[in-house]
């Protein structure tokens, strides 16, 4: 009998490794832009379709318990060539479980995505605070770096993670998951 093996997607997808070190989810996290586009691991989303801020639903069951949210893109400006690995479009702090981002502080205000070559990965990483924080934002977006920045806020690992595909709007085609 053969055994069927699960692949974390964010591993088949490089999110891990090239953004995240392994980690465990432990935290619900969905991310929902308009007209209930729903982020799945892999998936693929239009620039039209990401323009405004999503609704964020975190997890957890204690309202005491914080999290932050970053939303990275490890491609840009082109995955060929990604000098500005990480570019950051987003990030929420102090966002209390069983919530969402709206109850959270905006730190970083929302930019949404849009690639002009290539097919890009956006990440979505939660981490558990360890208590509420005051962080700063980075003076630039381009070549932020999550892991460095976790480690500055005594973050640790994740707590979630979710990523999609985005490309130009006339692109067509996806990345592929080779398992």
């Amino acid at each position: 009998m053969r055994s069927k093996i699960t692949m974390n997607p964010l591993v088949v997808g490089r999110v891990i490794g090239d953004v995240l070190d392994n980690f465990t989810d432990s935290v619900s996290l969905r991310v929902i832009y308009d007209n209930n586009k729903e982020v799945i691991n892999s998936g693929e989303l239009k620039p039209s379709q990401i323009v405004n801020p999503p609704r964020v639903q975190v997890g957890g069951n204690d309202f005491r318990t914080l999290y932050t949210l970053v939303m990275v893109d490890p491609d840009a400006p082109s995955p060929s060539d990604p000098n500005m690995r990480e570019y950051l479009y987003w990030m929420v702090t102090n966002i209390p479980a069983t919530t969402g981002t709206t109850f959270g502080q905006e730190i970083v205000s929302y930019e949404n995505p849009r690639p002009t070559s290539g097919i890009h990965r956006v990440v979505f990483v939660l981490f558990r605070q360890p208590c509420r924080h005051t962080i700063l934002a980075p003076g630039w977006r381009q070549n932020f770096v999550t892991r460095d920045f976790a480690e500055v806020y005594n973050l640790g690992l994740p707590v979630a993670a979710l990523y999609f595909n985005v490309q130009r709007e006339t692109g067509s085609g996806g990345r592929r998951m080779i398992i």
